[in-house]
This record gives C-alpha cells, sequence and structure tokens, in this order.
C-alpha cells in the first residue's frame, strides 16, 4: 500500500484541522496531487550552525554595553590618537572575555547537536508497499504507518491502529514527558481494517497543539470498511513515550519533528543573565557619563585657557607648521578623544574578567563541597551554568515539581478503615489475618464479610497488569503507583490478585481459592468525576460495580447513614498527608445492567460529544451505592522535604507546587510538607469548582476569580513575600492563611481567553497567589508549568524565579525560571542536562540557597563596588592633575603603573576576598533563614549603597590628591635641597592609594584565611618591589625612562613618608571608627576557618 497524506483541501493556511490520507490518494486519479508541506521528524534544538556561530555569538556578545564600550575604545586607542597608554591595556582583557565566553557557548551548543544526531539518525521500521522498511527517525512522513517494538520510543504521534496483545491495548510510560513513571493504557481505534496493508483510511484531526492531555475534534474514516471512528487521548501515541509489556504495536503518524506535542512543550534554552549584570550595567552607564563630563569638561577648560594671550604658543613651545593647518573642530575632537583614552581607567575592564573568574572559581565550592554528596548514587552536585551563582541569594518564588522531587514516589498502603472501625497492617503473626483493629470488633462474622467485601473490592477495581512472574507483589504494573500499592495492601490481608486473562480476572482468597470474575466494563478515572469503577460478573452470576475515588465524589453517591464514621478516618488520614480513597460497591439487577450496557456501548462509539455522553451515562450508573470503607495510602517524601520548605518560606521566598498529577494527591502531599495547614483555608480554581455553580465555565471563572480577589486581597491585610512564616502562627492566627489551587484546564481557559479579559484574569490570578502562603497547580502540561512560570516572573517588580525538578517534564519551567535546579533522581537525567545546578537531593536546596546563595551575592556585590569605588580613587587625581598642567593630557603616573594598577597591584586581594568571604559564618545562615530576606531585592547592588562607594571614592581621591599637594608647597624635600619633579607628585599619590584601597578592603574581610594573607600583604610587597625594580635598572626598549630612581628618591625623603602614612590613616579612619564601633554578628566562635 502506498501512504500519502493531504491537508484539507489543499489549503496550506492554519486551518483548525488537518486530513491524513493512509495507502490512499484523495480525488480522481487523473487529478494532479500536490502533498502539503507537513514538517519532518527532525528535531532542532540547537541554537548555532557552523556557519552562523562566529557573526552570532559576536553580535550577542557586543550587545553587551561593557564589550562594545570596550572595543570602541580599543579601535580608537589603534587608529586615532597618540595615546598616553598602550592599547593592549584595552584589547587583552576584551579578547580574553569574548574568547572564553564564544568557547564555552559553543561547547554547550555542541553537545545539543551531538543530542539532536543521535534522535534524527535512529532506526525505525515503516510499512511501505506490504514491506517493513528500516529508515532514520527523521525520515518518517505525516501518514506513514510505523512499527515500534517492547522498550523502544515512539519516534512521533501516533494512532495506534494495531497492538500484539489479545485486549487490543498496549502499555506505555511518559516520565519524560508528564515525569509519570507509572504504565499508561492506550487502546487500538475499534472495529477497523486488521490487515494493515491493505487498509485505506483518512483521519481528520486538530492543528499540532501543546497540550498533551487532549487530542479532541478527531475522527477516522476507514475507506474500504466504511465505518467512522471517534479518537480520543487514550488512541494517541506520544513522541518521547515508551511502549512497556507489549511486544509490538503499529500505529499511523499524525504529527512529526518539530510539530509532535513533545517538541510543542520544549522550551529553547536562551542565555540567562543575573540581576547582578544588569546593575553592573546600569553603574557602568553612570561611569560611562561621569567619563564623557570629565572629559568634555577638560576639552572645554583646555580652550579656553588656550584662548587667553600668550597661552596657546608661548615663546618654548612653537607651533609646526602641521599643527597650524589642523582643522580646530578636528583638533577639539582629538583632543577630547585623548582625554576619553586618558580618563578610560574609570571603566573597569578587567572587572569583567575578575567577575568571570569569580563565578568559575566559586562555582567550584558547590561542586566540592562534601554536604551535597550522596551515599546511594556515589555524586555530589554539579554546576552547568556558573554565571547564575550570585542569582542563588536573590530567589523570591520557588517552583517545584512533586513526583520524585518532594515525594520519592513510592507508594506504601498504611491503613484502612471498614465500616468506620480503623485497621493498620502488623507484621505480626499473632494478629488476626495480619490486620490488626484499634477501634472496633474484628470477630464478629458479620464484619468478617465486610472485610472480604472490601478486600475483593480492592483486588477487582482497579487498572492494574501482572507481569510474570509475580515476587512479592513485584509484578504489578499499573497507570497510578496508588493502584499497585492498594493491590500490594490486599496481598498483604490474604488476597492476592492473580492478573486479567481475556477479560477474566482471577483472586486468590484468604483460604487459597480461585476465584473468578468476568470483567464487563471499566468506568475509567478522570480528573472530573475523581473515581473510577468496574462492572463485574461472579461465578455465582450476580453483576456487582464497584467504585473507589476521592471521598468528595463519593459520599454523595452513597447512603448517607454510612458516611459518618468513615469521614472522620478520612479527614484525619488527610491531614496527616495520606493520599485518601473511599470504596464502595452496588448489586446491578439483570435489567439494570442490560440498560447500562447498552448506554455504554453507545456513548462508546458517538462520534459528537463523546466525552459528554459517556460522563452522563457514568454518573447515571455509579449512584445508589454502599460504602465499604477507606484506604490510606503514604506516598513517602523526599528526606527533610517539609524542613526544607519550611526554612525556603521563614527565608521570605514563596512555594509553588506545579505537578502533572491529581488534585487530591498533590493536596495531600502539600499537607505533609507543611505547605498547607490545618488552618489553611484553600482557594480552589479547578474544572470541577467551575461545574458546581450550573453556569457557563466562563462566567463562573469570572465570579470565583472576584470572590477569591476579595478574600485573598482586599479583606485580608498586606502580605509582604513570606511573612506569615517568619513568625509563629499561634502569634498571627487573627490572619486567615489562605492555599490557593488550579489545574491545568482552567490556566488554558485564563491564558487562552480574548486578550482584554485574559490580561485582567491573570492580572488578578497573580494577585491573590501573591497573596496566598503556598499554591499548589495540578494538572499541569510541560509547557503550562513554564507559562505559570514567566507570568509570575514578568510580573510587577520582576521577581527572581528558581524552579526544581527531577524528569524530562521539568526542563521548560527549569529553562523558563532564573534559575533551573535538576535533581539526579530516578527520572532519567534530562532535567539535569538542562538545569543551571543539579543537586542529588531536594533537601539539599536549603543550603545552596540560604548559604553558597547568600555568601555569593555578598561576595560580588561587594567586588563589583569596590572595583567602580578603586577606579574612581584612581582617575580622579588625574582628572584633578589637569586643572595644573595646562589640559594638556599629560599623565599623573607612569604607564606602567596606568596598566597594572588594576592587572597585578590590586586584583588579587579582591578575587580571594570574593572567593572566601564569609561575613557570616554557613552554620548561622542555615540556622537563622530570615538572614536571608536582608540581601532580597539586590539590596547591596541599589542605588544608595552605590553612592555611598562612589562618595567614598571621590572623599579619598580628593585626599590623596590635595594632600600630597599640601606637601608640595616646598617641593625642596630631600636633604641635599633638591627639589622633586610631576613624576614624584605621581608616584607619592599612586603609592597612597594602593595602600589605601588594599588595606580597606583588609578592613572589611571578616574571616581570615592564610591565602586572604597572603595575597594582601604578598600585593602590597610586589608594588613596593616592582617600583623599585622599575626605577632602578636603565630598560634598553623604553624610549623614555620616567621613572628612573623616582620611587627610591621619594623614599629617602622624611617628609614623603609622613605624608603617605598621614594620608593612609586619614583615609581609613572613618573605616577603623566604624569597625571599632560597630556591634559584633554573633560571638567570634561563628568565624570558621574554611
Amino acid at each position: 500500500a502506498h501512504f500519502s497524506f493531504s491537508c484539507l483541501g489543499g489549503d496550506e493556511r492554519r486551518v483548525d484541522s488537518r486530513t491524513v490520507y493512509v495507502g490512499h490518494r484523495p480525488g480522481s486519479t487523473n487529478e494532479a496531487f500536490i502533498p502539503p508541506k507537513f514538517c519532518d521528524n527532525r528535531i532542532v534544538s540547537s541554537k548555532y550552525t557552523v556557519w552562523n556561530f562566529l557573526p552570532k555569538n559576536l553580535f550577542e556578545q557586543f550587545r553587551r554595553i561593557a564589550n562594545f564600550y570596550f572595543l570602541i575604545i580599543f579601535l580608537v586607542q589603534v587608529r586615532t590618537v597618540d595615546t598616553p597608554t598602550s592599547p593592549v591595556t584595552s584589547g587583552l582583557p576584551l579578547f580574553f572575555v569574548i574568547t572564553v565566553t564564544a568557547i564555552k557557548q559553543g561547547y554547550e551548543d555542541w553537545l545539543r547537536h551531538r543530542a539532536d544526531y543521535e534522535v534524527n539518525k535512529y532506526p525505525v521500521t515503516v510499512l511501505e508497499n506490504g514491506q517493513r522498511i528500516r529508515k532514520e527517525s527523521e525520515n518518517i512522513k505525516v501518514g506513514d504507518v510505523v512499527e515500534v517494538k517492547e522498550d523502544e520510543t515512539f519516534p512521533c504521534d501516533l494512532i495506534l491502529l494495531q497492538s500484539s496483545r489479545d485486549d487490543d491495548t498496549c502499555f506505555v510510560t511518559t516520565a519524560s514527558l508528564d515525569g509519570e513513571s507509572n504504565h499508561k493504557t492506550h487502546y487500538t481505534v475499534p472495529d477497523i481494517e486488521t490487515d494493515l496493508e491493505t487498509l485505506r483510511a483518512t483521519i481528520e484531526c486538530e492543528q499540532p497543539q501543546s497540550d498533551l492531555y487532549n487530542f479532541s475534534m478527531t475522527k477516522l474514516l476507514d475507506v474500504l470498511m466504511l465505518l467512522s471512528r471517534s479518537l480520543g487521548p487514550e488512541n494517541l501515541l506520544l513522541k518521547g513515550a515508551t511502549l512497556k509489556n507489549t511486544q509490538k504495536i503499529c500505529g499511523v503518524a499524525v504529527y512529526t519533528g518539530m510539530e509532535t506535542k513533545m517538541a510543542l512543550n520544549y522550551q529553547g534554552k536562551s542565555q540567562k543573565r543575573s540581576a547582578v549584570e544588569k546593575s553592573i550595567n546600569a553603574f557602568l552607564l553612570v561611569y560611562l557619563c561621569i567619563l564623557l563630563s570629565k572629559a568634555l569638561v577638560c576639552t572645554t577648560l583646555k580652550y579656553v585657557w588656550q584662548s587667553k594671550p600668550g597661552q596657546d604658543e608661548p615663546w618654548y613651545n612653537e607651533k609646526t607648521q602641521r599643527e597650524k593647518d589642523t582643522n580646530l573642530y578636528l583638533k577639539m575632537f582629538t583632543d577630547f578623544l585623548s582625554f576619553m583614552v586618558l580618563f578610560n581607567f574609570i571603566i573597569p575592564v578587567s572587572m569583567y574578567v575578575t567577575v568571570e573568574m569569580q563565578k568559575f572559581l566559586g562555582s567550584l565550592f558547590i561542586t566540592w563541597d562534601k554536604d551535597f554528596f550522596d551515599p546511594e548514587i556515589k555524586e555530589g552536585a554539579l554546576v552547568n551554568t556558573s554565571d547564575l551563582n550570585e542569582e542563588l541569594g536573590q530567589v523570591e518564588y520557588v517552583f517545584t515539581d512533586k513526583t520524585g522531587t518532594l515525594t520519592q514516589n513510592n507508594m506504601e498502603f498504611i491503613e484502612c478503615c471498614i465500616d468506620g472501625f480503623q485497621y493498620s497492617y502488623r507484621d505480626t503473626a499473632s494478629e488476626l489475618d495480619g490486620f490488626c483493629v484499634t477501634d472496633g470488633p474484628a470477630n464478629k462474622l458479620q464484619q468478617k464479610e465486610r472485610e472480604e467485601l472490601f478486600l475483593r473490592a480492592l483486588c477487582l477495581c482497579h487498572t492494574v497488569q501482572v507481569k510474570e512472574p509475580i515476587e512479592q507483589g513485584q509484578g504489578f504494573i499499573a497507570s497510578s503507583p496508588d493502584e499497585v500499592a492498594l493491590v500490594k495492601g490486599a496481598m498483604r490481608y490474604g488476597f492476592t490478585f492473580l492478573g486479567l486473562e481475556s477479560k477474566t480476572m482471577k483472586i486468590l482468597n484468604r483460604n487459597k481459592d480461585v476465584e473468578i470474575y468476568e470483567l464487563l466494563h471499566v468506568l475509567n478515572f478522570d480528573p472530573v468525576r475523581r473515581r473510577m469503577s468496574v462492572i463485574v460478573r461472579s461465578k455465582s452470576g450476580d453483576t456487582l460495580l464497584f467504585c473507589k475515588g476521592a471521598d468528595t465524589s463519593i459520599f454523595p453517591r452513597v447512603r448517607q447513614e454510612e458516611v459518618e464514621g468513615i469521614r472522620l478516618h478520612v479527614e484525619r488520614n488527610a491531614t496527616e498527608g495520606y493520599r485518601t480513597l473511599c470504596v464502595a460497591y452496588k448489586c446491578l439487577s439483570p435489567e439494570e445492567y442490560a440498560q447500562a450496557d447498552a448506554e455504554l456501548r453507545e456513548a462508546r462509539l458517538a462520534l459528537q460529544d463523546r466525552e459528554e455522553k459517556l460522563m452522563a451515562v457514568y454518573n447515571q450508573v455509579e449512584t445508589g451505592m454502599s460504602l465499604i470503607g477507606a484506604t490510606a495510602v503514604e506516598d513517602r517524601l523526599q528526606e527533610e522535604a517539609a524542613e526544607t520548605m519550611e526554612a525556603l518560606q521563614a527565608a521570605g521566598m514563596k512555594v509553588w507546587v506545579l505537578t502533572g498529577d491529581k488534585m487530591e494527591t498533590a493536596k495531600s502531599t502539600c499537607y505533609a510538607c507543611r505547605l498547607f495547614q490545618r488552618n489553611t483555608e484553600l482557594l480552589e480554581l479547578t474544572v470541577r469548582t467551575l461545574e458546581d455553580g450550573g453556569k457557563k465555565r466562563e462566567e463562573r471563572l469570572h465570579e470565583l476569580l472576584i470572590e477569591y480577589y476579595k478574600k485573598a486581597v482586599q479583606e485580608a491585610p498586606p502580605v509582604k513575600a513570606g511573612i506569615t512564616r517568619s513568625v509563629p502562627r499561634s502569634w498571627c492566627s487573627t490572619n486567615q492563611d489562605y492555599g490557593f489551587i488550579i489545574d491545568g484546564a482552567t490556566l488554558s481557559m485564563v491564558l487562552n481567553s480574548s486578550e482584554s479579559t485574559s490580561s485582567r484574569y491573570k492580572s488578578l490570578l497573580l494577585q491573590i497567589c501573591q497573596n496566598c502562603t503556598a499554591v499548589l497547580c495540578c494538572r499541569m502540561a510541560p509547557l503550562q508549568k513554564a507559562q505559570i512560570v514567566k507570568m509570575v516572573k514578568n510580573s510587577k517588580g520582576s521577581p527572581i524565579t528558581l524552579s526544581i525538578g527531577d524528569g524530562a517534564n521539568d526542563v521548560s519551567m527549569i529553562l523558563e525560571a532564573h534559575v533551573g535546579i535538576g535533581i539526579k533522581g530516578k527520572e532519567g537525567r534530562q532535567a539535569v542536562r538542562n538545569s543551571d545546578y543539579a543537586i542529588p537531593k531536594l533537601r539539599h536546596l536549603k543550603k545552596l540557597l540560604l548559604a553558597h546563595g547568600h555568601l555569593y551575592y555578598v561576595r560580588i556585590a561587594h567586588l563589583v563596588q569596590y572595583f567602580f569605588y578603586k577606579n574612581l580613587c584612581f582617575i580622579l587625581p588625574q582628572f584633578l592633575y589637569q586643572f595644573f598642567c595646562g589640559y594638556s593630557q599629560q599623565p599623573l603616573y607612569d604607564a606602567a603603573y596606568l596598566t597594572m594598577y588594576n592587572i597585578c597591584f590590586t586584583s588579587m586581594p579582591i578575587l580571594a576576598y570574593s572567593l572566601l568571604e564569609q561575613h557570616i559564618c554557613i552554620d548561622v545562615l542555615l540556622e537563622n533563614a530570615s538572614l536571608y530576606r536582608e540581601i532580597a531585592k539586590n539590596a547591596m547592588l541599589r542605588w544608595g549603597p552605590f553612592l555611598k562607594w562612589t562618595l567614598l571614592g571621590v572623599f579619598h581621591g580628593l585626599l590623596f590628591f590635595f594632600g600630597v599637594r599640601l606637601l608640595f608647597c616646598n617641593p625642596a624635600l630631600q636633604d641635599n635641597g633638591q627639589v622633586f619633579g610631576n613624576w614624584s607628585y605621581g608616584t607619592i599619590v599612586f603609592t597612597v592609594l594602593v595602600f589605601t584601597v588594599t588595606l580597606k578592603l583588609a578592613l572589611d574581610t571578616r574571616h581570615w584565611t592564610w591565602i586572604n594573607h597572603f595575597v594582601i600583604w604578598g600585593s602590597l610587597a610586589f608594588y613596593v618591589f616592582f617600583s623599585f625594580f622599575w626605577g632602578g635598572i636603565i630598560w634598553p626598549f623604553l624610549k623614555q625612562q620616567r621613572l628612573y630612581f623616582v620611587f627610591a628618591n621619594m623614599l629617602s625623603s622624611v617628609s614623603a613618608w609622613l605624608v603617605i602614612i598621614l594620608l593612609i590613616l586619614l583615609s581609613l579612619l572613618p573605616e577603623i571608627l566604624l569597625v571599632v564601633f560597630r556591634k559584633p554578628r554573633g560571638p567570634r566562635s561563628h568565624q570558621v576557618e574554611l
């Protein structure tokens, strides 16, 4: 058979649906057939190609203000002006930064190329012209019939046509899509041609969209058998999912390549920039303005001064003919550029090199941290992006996945309650059949019958499959880990489920007899009904309906007198963080069953509104039931999950849980993690609450948003981020705590409504969420997780967001947040590969943020402020000097000093400080989470601290220059009466400068190590040694040696010594007084040695 495809009417516009032709061409044979352009099956996640890497990467890098500015200065120095400094001083650091960044980004993209290549070249089997042909995955086209074998991954989105299983089902795991490692059941399209070689069919389906749980407006028409069948999500196999417990399947490709649901949910990796970098750019602009104004002032004053008679061309310095012929405005411009180059050192080019080194070396401390080592997987933390270390200290919102991140995804049956009596399991043979009744009689015959009925319900009401052989319950596979836990729970009490074979369910009871039941119908679970049922027929001919589901969906459908006893147990279990389910049953008379059977079959074959019709039948059948009991299952939390969440909230962070899981499950986890407390009022905005009012969903949505807004925002006192958790709850009991719950379907309604209403809904939703102590979002598709992060990220105040997850379904949200953290869990390594930081366990997040994040932020903030300060001290005397040298661009300092000030004399102490400083020791930071708030919202890099540092720089610059000028009132400072010259003047200023800025840093250091001592005192010693060495030898490569014996001569003058010591002390006096009178931060014992 030839497989081809077409779009509706050959139109390539984005219509609402696409038509896929399987095995035949549309229209008459003599008409020309133009195949429509569906995309091929290639996946592209890389950013660059070999050809565009250099231009694209350079363009991105020169978009940074600093890089562009240094490039301009470098070109000016090379081409235009006779400058006092070499172009190398600007060019070398710039070249270093550009090269390192390009290599890093190139390597990351090469890894993405390699991953794409592996996916695109993966061999697959395609049925073509009656033959099985091996193709590369990228060559699959829409309309091809593809064969997939057990444990293989689906290469594109397929509609299931044929399965090797007798019951026409197949099992898949979707861990890489929604994080759930359980087995989901999918069904073949019913009643179609079984021989796929002769199949002629037309599939009409919706255009590609990202919602994983939705596949609507879809039908398949078998041309030969003239059958039309409606298709749903249960017939669609998604790319990225894996085939399990099924030998092979065949399916037709409907979405390929970048149009598959997996690709539409993938968020491209963008360059992340930290808040500190934005602050640096803002400060850079301020200093650029200072630089321009200095150059402008000097140029203007130069020409004002030269306009006076005799000043422009004194008798001892006549102009050459060439100088006389030069255009005045051109001369002004070159003078302006000369001043720019002379004062250029106020912009710290070496700061970028130091920051890059600080980030790279600083990230090694995270990798080396022994507390992050996990003996189970024998791995520690991993840093993929060192650019964001300081962002870890600025987090305001934490978005966490649930399954595998907060929980271990490991369910355990804890206890059950039958007819109001609580039973908990004890591993002791002395107890009756393993049961331990803690609050009621166990020996009554009637009670025993109820127990057995309850256990039969657990053994029959599920979709669990048995994989041979069963070893202590290890062979169960199911679409939900809860179901396996319940079947294993029944097994402990003597009822073992043996499996389902051709619609027959077998149970081994307590007396070791095999009971056989015929499975007639499964009424599947869905998030609106929140329950599932099975209809079975026993050997004696009784037709029974067993139903299990959430208490809120079961209680209204059973006799009310049975509810009270069980309700208490359910509520208590829920607040203990267990997942609770209620179990009910009903005997169906032959007439009732016949009617239900006919209605169910009719609804399943309906082409229009199939879901609604099925729902109506399910609701009709599941009434008038009798309640038997309830179960409690524990999804074990990760170690210290609750303590970690509490610490994050005490630090002022808001925690949002984003999960693809059901609401009840997620809610119980939130209670167990203490995100929701007993007194928390839950505001629920889900499909269920929208259905409640009996109005249109849109109207009800608007109503609920307004109602919750009034409650949480208008009536509540304003809640500052996390404040409610910083004091014990008992103190603020008057303030009601709110928790907010939303599901994926409702979020779609909020985001996808018309533009005007969407922005209004969004702002209402955001304000409600920001006033809640915790937010839970359930049934989320991966892209919706990213949309929520983006919505908060772009809200007022642009808060810093962090996402943490362990599965491939979390990749989009990890990439969207400012900081993405992957957990090295059981769900594969995709989250880790795409994250900025990876940690083995959730509990490590506390130290990563509260200790490492806090310290990195303080260190880099100090580094940035200090760099701007020391360069202002450096260049201000140079600017003031112009007023005393006829604005002649005469340098105050020697060229060697100009070049080496930032590179050698003052760079190492600040680098050591920015790597090793602990202003508060790590133990105190971890014990007192509220310290994290002190640095929130970029507190150390705001305009206030920046102004303080700038004023300090101005004070020091003025003191250095005019202090030395006072000394030079009598320039005969040597014993022999010789006069000091201008180079001596500059050298004294420079000596005071180097000592002052280095000792200022020493005074700021709270945590001394041998490295700090070595670099601080070593830098000062190196300066003195270099000055003696540079001035003590005649260097053959220098045209003029300005500093020949200047330094040694200077130190022979007692006056010079006095002024140097006096000026250093005067400059540091405010700092010394501050250290003396400052209140110490905790006892000295807190100063830990590294």
